[in-house]
């Protein structure tokens, strides 16, 4: 691992588990923020979702997707959720 490259976890779920084909994953990046890395995961799976359209979750905090990735975080994605 480079010294510029960061391992973190994602986890998925609902659309992006089902694109993804799996519940998450041990990434190693180069992205500094959580939207470089959404990007980054987006190409990888072919997510659809535009990044506008999301929440993400870094530990137990939703956070902005500006925020930076550090080694170690994990970080979940969050599709929008229809209810009634």
């Amino acid at each position: 691992m480079g010294p510029d490259l960061k391992r973190v976890h994602v986890r998925y779920f609902a659309a992006f588990r089902e694109a993804a084909g799996i519940g998450g994953e041990l990434v190693e990046t180069s992205a500094s923020t959580l939207s470089d890395l959404y990007s980054e995961l987006k190409g990888r799976h072919g997510f659809s979702l535009s990044s506008s359209q999301l929440k993400v979750s870094k530990g137990l905090e939703i956070v902005d997707l500006s925020g930076p990735v550090e080694d170690g975080d994990e970080i979940v994605f969050i599709p929008p959720v229809a209810g009634g």
